[in-house]
């Protein structure tokens, strides 16, 4: 086992063997889940990270026929990111799973949207199961109820993900201060993250 790889299944994040998953942020869940407008700022900040960290990052849209586009406040126009649609659930779409395959080194995957209990929970075990190491963003996924972002965030951790914040997640990337566009990770986490309900709520 090569040393990134085993040092990914310790929960250690390393840009370069990682990609950030953006699932479902669209338009139509804006008043039915709970803190979206906050899901989606953490959300952009990951996105910020990763671009400043050459990071791939994919992202979908759920029947967006239906249920519309993805929110303009995270802003996967701006860098460059084409949604994929999708009526699965999962977001391991064939054309999503044949472009990994096209990036050899990437073995973990950071996971935002929504809903938890839904897309992001069959997402994750997807992922697992084809040997992925999976870092659930909990302060960047949410769900209708709080109930099912608990029990779902419990689930994952059973099926051996890692459950972690936007700030840990962001500055573990980082790796130190030593990094040579550390000020603008700084910048992406000077100001504390907006309130999720993760600790009020659940």
């Amino acid at each position: 086992m090569s040393a990134p790889r085993a040092l990914s299944q310790l929960g250690k994040l390393i840009p370069k063997n990682s990609a950030l998953f953006l699932c479902d942020m669209q338009e139509k869940f804006a008043t039915s889940i709970k803190y979206f407008n906050e899901i989606v700022f953490n959300s952009n900040r990951m996105l910020q990270a990763a671009r400043i960290l050459e990071m791939p990052v994919i992202c979908t849209e759920q029947y967006p026929k239906g249920l519309g586009k993805t929110v303009p406040e995270l802003e996967v126009v701006a860098a460059g990111v084409t949604p994929i649609d999708k009526t699965l659930f999962s977001m391991c779409l064939d054309p999503v799973m044949q472009d990994l395959k096209t990036k050899p080194d990437i073995d973990s995957i950071l996971l935002c949207g929504i809903e938890a209990h839904v897309c992001i929970q069959q997402t994750a075990i997807d992922l697992r199961a084809k040997g992925f190491q999976v870092f659930v963003i909990v302060d960047a996924c949410s769900s209708r109820g709080h109930a099912e972002r608990k029990y779902a965030f419990s689930l994952l951790k059973q099926a051996g993900c890692w459950l972690t914040t936007t700030e840990s997640a962001i500055l573990a990337l980082a790796g130190g201060s030593h990094h040579p566009d550390f000020k603008q990770i700084q910048a992406i986490i000077k100001k504390e993250g907006p309130d999720t309900g993760l600790l009020s709520k659940m």
